[in-house]
């Protein structure tokens, strides 16, 4: 069963060009993935340093191997969680 991901980040307004650079680098690592069904990337349009994720992949799996990866380590967890003053995040299994 696809699985989704829906992501909320928030960060200063002046951390967000730094953020917004290493989210579209992971988005063009990630949609590389074989597991990958979709990786979608927005600005918030009336919250500057807000971005919300749309990711699908194709079971659990992918997304837990998605999360195993170098480019994970370095871009989220490297570069844009350490910026985050917020961040939400829900699971969901597609139907």
């Amino acid at each position: 069963m696809a699985y989704a991901v829906f992501a909320h980040y928030r960060c200063d307004a002046a951390d967000a060009e730094a953020v917004r650079d290493a989210l579209l680098k992971m988005r063009e690592y990630t949609r590389e993935e074989p597991a990958n069904v979709t990786y979608e990337v927005h600005a918030e349009a009336e919250r500057p340093g807000g971005f919300v994720l749309y990711e699908v992949y194709e079971d659990r799996a992918g997304f837990d191997a998605h999360g195993a990866a170098a480019h994970f380590e370095e871009l989220i967890l490297g570069v844009v969680r350490p910026k985050l003053t917020e961040r939400t995040v829900t699971f969901a299994e597609v139907l």
